[in-house]
């Protein structure tokens, strides 16, 4: 679990309630994917209004939230029981392979 200021937690439509830090989201942006400078209310819809959730096929506990913006959006989760944290997120060209488990 991700430690400092909490940024946000949001409630996805799997019931995880999903959280990153101010510190993480720094990281995030600074040293991954810079492209995500200041789309942090992107990640914050795309969990909360997805249009599809998949779990990851290499990894039963991160799934893959998917939603539609100026781009194609996926966040990667890893959930923990009822609850789950950002591990990253970044624009996709396509839908990577998993399991569908949750679809609009």
């Amino acid at each position: 679990m991700q430690k400092g200021n909490e940024l946000f937690a949001v409630q996805t439509p799997l019931g995880i309630t999903v959280r990153t830090t101010e510190e993480y989201w720094q990281y995030l942006i600074t040293t991954k994917h810079p492209i995500m400078n200041g789309k942090e209310a992107i990640v914050r819809a795309a969990l909360t209004n997805p249009t599809e959730v998949r779990q990851s096929r290499s990894d039963n506990e991160v799934f893959l939230y998917y939603a539609q913006f100026d781009k194609r959006y996926c966040v990667v989760v890893k959930q923990q029981g009822i609850t789950g944290f950002v591990i990253t997120a970044y624009p996709v060209d396509k839908i990577k392979e998993g399991d569908v488990v949750w679809k609009k």
